[in-house]
């Protein structure tokens, strides 16, 4: 497993094959696996981003991505008020501004504008399903 870095983000997904294929055009990111059990669910995807890599799947019928959580429950929809990252992933992106556009022109909820101080310029983001990103560009 030479090819895979030290840590490897592993999320789930309601709908697994909606959440590569969007992952993809929204936040740029290339597929590299895509495996279904025999009902049809996702077993096991990756995505890469530069030499990064996230795993995902939809583990079962009956889960509930963090959107659908939170229309669910008041205690979830009352702490994603903030615009934080919670439970999320930081990822590196050349050019911040563009990769904004992108994800905003593809329906991402945006959950900050891209700003900029030190350590770099980012802007967050939640998917499709409720699970939150920050890209940052490197100063």
């Amino acid at each position: 497993m030479a090819d895979y870095p030290t840590v490897i983000p592993m999320l789930s997904y309601e709908d697994g094959i909606a959440a590569l294929d969007w992952l993809s055009r929204a936040f740029g990111f290339r597929e590299r696996t895509r495996q279904l059990s025999p009902d049809g669910r996702l077993s096991h995807g990756e995505l890469e981003a530069g030499d990064g890599v996230v795993m995902l799947a939809t583990p079962s019928p009956d889960y509930q991505g963090p959107k659908k959580h939170r229309e669910n429950c008041a205690a979830a929809n009352r702490w994603s008020q903030v615009p934080y990252i919670i439970d999320g992933v930081l990822v590196y992106v050349p050019d911040v501004r563009a990769h904004y556009r992108r994800a905003k022109q593809a329906g991402a909820r945006i959950l900050s504008e891209p700003e900029g101080d030190a350590p770099g310029l980012r802007y967050r983001a939640e998917d499709l399903e409720g699970h939150r990103w920050m890209f940052m560009e490197r100063f």
